[in-house]
């Protein structure tokens, strides 16, 4: 007892210290990822019109955009301008006590009459458009991009494993063919073009009979603007668009898995104790294919949370690509930088727990 006590407490021990590694590696990888996108979009920021060519429109004055670019900080040199920005994202920042933004929400540490030190959450600044903080118009827009990209997944994981197995059980078939051939076909389209195809055929050409809109969001607000109203109608279309690739790849993955598994020892023994051929399928073969599997939902998740941009434009959905698209055509430097890094940010964590779900469902990878 007392040596398989001290075993256990010595495994906990090296899974701790991997554990504190493995957290530390990724939060360097994305501070290091972070820190080259702000640098990259603020010079690739530079080919685009300035903010203040579109804020004062009708009154491009001299005057007029001199006090819009001051107002907006952008009088001062780029590079001045980066560090600003890193100072203002980072958990820990300087600001002088007459200059410290106003939507600071953290912890103060007074370093003398001229100085604080603040340990904060990130700040995202606010929008040069609409004067709104930065993190209130992404966490909005968050919601109907996960709500999205949520439907597109369930879609393609309800019909793609299931069609996965089924080419799997029927290999070298003509419906085994079939399925491959049409999953190969939506593999090949990108989501854009299925957001086009789909919008203007279930949404103009038949619209009579599909009832559905070629553009609309989660909630729609009436002609008089006084109340919102739930229209999850608005959803099957861009959710069908998003979800045809994962969905096709679902479909080769699972059946290339499931192949593969059916071939091997245990199942054979499986069948030779006379279990049915749907035990054999869901209590043997599925379990032992999961792990690719979950491998790319992660993955596909968040690749759909950012292959959502041109798909939400398309259908005019309300999600972090609409967003971020009418940014950059209005100069919101601001809004596209937050856009951005909460997209990185969102990208590192589901990553990360799909490498810690994947070694909690293998049992080989626990001993490693």
């Amino acid at each position: 007892m007392e040596w398989s006590v001290k075993s256990a407490m010595e495994r906990f021990r090296i899974l701790h210290e991997k554990m504190k590694f493995f957290i530390l590696k990724k939060i360097g990888f994305l501070l290091s990822v972070l820190v080259g996108l702000i640098l990259f979009i603020f010079f690739l920021f530079q080919a685009l019109p300035g903010p203040e060519q579109i804020l004062s429109a009708q009154r491009s004055d001299a005057a007029t955009t001199k006090a819009i670019v001051n107002d907006l900080g952008l009088d001062k040199p780029l590079y001045i301008q980066a560090l600003l920005y890193l100072n203002d994202v980072s958990p820990v920042s300087l600001y002088s006590i007459d200059g410290t933004p106003a939507y600071l929400n953290g912890i103060k540490c007074s370093l003398g009459t001229k100085m604080d030190l603040w340990i904060k959450w990130p700040y995202l600044r606010t929008s040069f458009n609409t004067k709104r903080t930065v993190t209130s118009m992404l966490i909005e827009a968050f919601y109907g991009t996960l709500i999205l990209a949520i439907a597109a997944m369930i879609i393609s994981m309800i019909l793609g494993v299931p069609l996965g197995i089924v080419a799997a059980l029927n290999r070298g078939t003509w419906l085994d063919k079939s399925i491959v051939w049409v999953s190969a076909i939506g593999i090949s389209v990108p989501s854009f073009f299925s957001a086009m195809i789909f919008s203007w055929l279930f949404g103009y050409v038949y619209q009579e009979y599909t009832g559905l809109s070629m553009t609309g969001s989660l909630f729609e607000i009436n002609e008089l603007g006084e109340s919102r109203s739930l229209k999850l109608s608005n959803l099957i279309l861009p959710a069908l668009a998003l979800g045809i690739r994962p969905l096709a790849v679902f479909v080769q993955l699972t059946r290339n898995t499931i192949i593969d598994v059916l071939n091997m020892d245990f199942i054979r023994t499986a069948k030779s104790k006379g279990l049915s051929e749907s035990v054999v399928i869901w209590r043997h073969a599925l379990p032992n294919s999961l792990n690719p599997i979950i491998t790319a939902i992660g993955g596909w998740f968040s690749s759909l949370l950012a292959g959502s941009f041109f798909t939400e434009y398309i259908f005019q959905w309300k999600g972090l690509g609409k967003v971020t698209i009418d940014a950059m055509q209005q100069s919101d430097l601001p809004l596209v930088m937050g856009a951005v890094l909460f997209t990185a940010c969102v990208f590192f964590l589901i990553h990360s727990a799909t490498e810690l779900l994947y070694v909690w469902i293998d049992p080989r990878l626990k001993n490693e």
